[in-house]
């Protein structure tokens, strides 16, 4: 299953036309029209065989790029305005358990320099697609364990790391059951002067 979201606020003017030179920022382009971005990469690439059902570690961006690459392509054709880069779960904790730890900064460069690849390939004339970080709930937050909180608060710098290191325009944060969890996301995030996108699934 695939979907999008869309993101909007107030709407003063829609410009006709966009300086081509110009890549506008997600908050430039919120002040004058709705931006959309595609998600659902786990579920699709798991439906196209790609993915392993279980762990749902994005390693494809590694062992098949090209048909990351293509998903991201059929996504931007559909009308997203944001490539984001397919490195939900593919943080140190769940690289550990499948054992692909050494493999973890690969892993996210390699996802997140395809999501460049594809937002530049715009046809000629047209404005660049933005291109987002992603991070995820880690799955060992704890409320009451100070440790396990920097633990994770590690593994999002690291990710950050690397996705400012490969010039992303923003991060998304998804699927945090620990509104804790979503600030210390929020925070990384901003301490490195990016927009930041937030979703949360609380539980309980």
């Amino acid at each position: 299953m695939c979907g999008s979201r869309i993101w909007q606020k107030t709407i003063k003017h829609r410009p006709n036309k966009v300086t081509v030179a110009m890549k506008r920022t997600l908050l430039e382009r919120l002040e004058t029209e709705c931006v959309i971005c595609a998600e659902g990469y786990l579920f699709e690439m798991e439906r196209r065989g790609y993915l392993t059902a279980g762990e749902f570690v994005p390693e494809v961006a590694i062992e098949h790029p090209e048909c990351l690459e293509r998903l991201h392509k059929d996504f931007q054709h559909a009308g997203s305005d944001i490539v984001q880069a397919f490195t939900y779960n593919g943080h140190r904790e769940k690289l550990k358990i499948i054992g692909r730890e050494d493999r973890l900064e690969e892993l996210n460069r390699a996802a997140l320099r395809i999501a460049r690849t594809v937002a530049d390939d715009v046809p000629e004339n047209s404005e660049k697609n933005l291109v987002a970080g992603n991070i995820s709930n880690s799955n060992i937050w704890n409320p009451s364990d100070p440790t396990s909180q920097q633990t994770v608060r590690s593994m999002f710098e690291e990710m950050l790391e690397w996705g400012v290191d490969e010039g992303v325009d923003l991060f998304i944060g998804e699927t945090f059951y620990f509104a804790e969890e979503a600030f210390c996301a929020l925070e990384t995030i901003k301490s490195a002067g990016l927009s930041a996108v937030l979703t949360i699934a609380p539980m309980g």
